[in-house]
């Protein structure tokens, strides 16, 4: 079983991508609401791969995967961020701090299933 961290402070849109994770099977999915929660998820938790919306309150999601990228103990973890932020310099400060792709909302579901399951080696 793999581990998938989803973050994004919408809910309707934590649903939507649960929905897609969970339809390539052999998956357990977390969610957190803030890049907080996340923080506190990934310590209790062996996650494979952290899908991250940017606009969220305290931590925003380019925080949350510069903290996840630059530390010894999860920068294995491989981050896809999903977000309504489509300029380059959004998308390069993203892969800069180390995402494996960076996907602007709105997403097609067959292509962001391709890249979770790249990501996740399935």
């Amino acid at each position: 079983m793999k581990n998938v961290l989803i973050v994004d402070d919408s809910s309707a849109i934590r649903t939507l991508i649960r929905s897609i994770v969970e339809d390539i099977g052999e998956v357990n999915v977390f969610e957190a609401s803030t890049g907080f929660e996340a923080l506190k998820t990934l310590p209790t938790q062996r996650i494979d791969l952290a899908l991250i919306d940017i606009n969220m309150p305290d931590i925003n999601g380019l925080e949350l995967t510069n903290f996840i990228k630059s530390s010894e103990q999860y920068r294995h973890i491989p981050v896809i961020i999903i977000t309504t932020e489509s300029s380059d310099e959004d998308r390069k400060k993203g892969l800069g701090l180390g995402a494996q792709a960076y996907i602007t909302k709105p997403f097609k579901y067959d292509e962001l299933q391709e890249i979770i399951k790249e990501n996740l080696g399935l």
